[in-house]
């Protein structure tokens, strides 16, 4: 039996219009009510998404989420941290100077706000998406001792995708890096990601690996579904996402989430077809 699932925000729970379906809310209240725990893993910070856990009821002090890609796993009030690991003012003047040798655009996340050195339609997306405050802010001019929770690539899909096949053997093997988006591209700390965040919070729940079910899209979704029992792609993942899991469900438009949970938690004994 299943006990835990843990969920990826864009592109998996939420649809096109980043919202949770009728059909997606209704079979997580009904996995709550069967005893599972519902988890949302994202790469965006606690407040970020707190709004979503609030419409899913997730808000309480024995609900959790891990946030920045599991560089923060916490209750959903945020007075508990189970983990947190984040990286140094050092590592973002460094992954810096490796963005002007690549020409790509670049930011970072602190606890509270994205802070930049240029003004870029990525990083505005970025404080919007996630109602934090855009700083910028040369970075040589940040303050000593600020804590950055992840640095990012963050340009035009192509551009992403071509310094993915040119990042220094010395920097990936530095940092965790990956894509959790087409225009972004994640650096954290080494020992981060968001399937070291899920089994933190497993460990802490008593809750078995193969106990979990884990589901997403993107790259930085990659380590969650490997480390679960099962591991979920959703139908719009990217080809290596698939690759890696066990199983593909419905897209995103297609409550891939909701059809998850039905399969293998609420009605395991029916046969669904995807």
């Amino acid at each position: 039996m299943y006990k835990l699932i843990a969920i990826d925000m864009d592109g998996t729970l939420l649809n096109s219009e980043k919202k949770i379906s009728p059909a997606n809310f209704n079979a997580i209240q009904q996995a709550k009510d069967n005893g599972v725990k519902v988890v949302l893993a994202s790469g965006r910070p606690l407040i970020g998404f707190k709004r979503y856990l609030e419409e899913l009821n997730l808000v309480s002090e024995d609900n959790y989420a891990v946030a920045f890609n599991g560089a923060l796993v916490q209750n959903s009030e945020g007075n508990e941290i189970i983990s947190k690991t984040t990286l140094t003012l050092e590592d973002y003047k460094y992954i810096y100077s490796l963005s002007k040798k690549m020409n790509v655009n670049i930011h970072a996340l602190t606890e509270d706000s994205v802070i930049s050195p240029k003004d870029t339609i990525f990083t505005r997306h970025e404080a919007e998406m996630n109602h934090i405050p855009n700083n910028i802010i040369a970075v040589d001019d940040v303050p000593a001792g600020t804590t950055i929770v992840k640095v990012m690539f963050v340009d035009k899909p192509e551009v992403i995708e071509d310094v993915m096949g040119k990042i220094p053997e010395e920097v990936s093997d530095k940092y965790t890096v990956v894509r959790s988006a087409p225009f972004y591209l994640e650096f954290l700390h080494k020992s981060v990601n968001k399937g070291v965040g899920v089994a933190a919070l497993a460990k802490k729940l008593s809750i078995k690996q193969e106990e979990v079910i884990c589901i997403g899209d993107a790259g930085n979704d990659i380590h969650m579904i490997k480390y679960a029992g099962l591991g979920v792609a959703m139908g719009n993942a990217y080809p290596e996402v698939k690759r890696a899991a066990n199983f593909i469900t419905k897209t995103n438009d297609q409550d891939g989430v909701a059809f998850i949970i039905n399969k293998f938690i609420l009605h395991p004994q029916e046969d669904f077809a995807v």
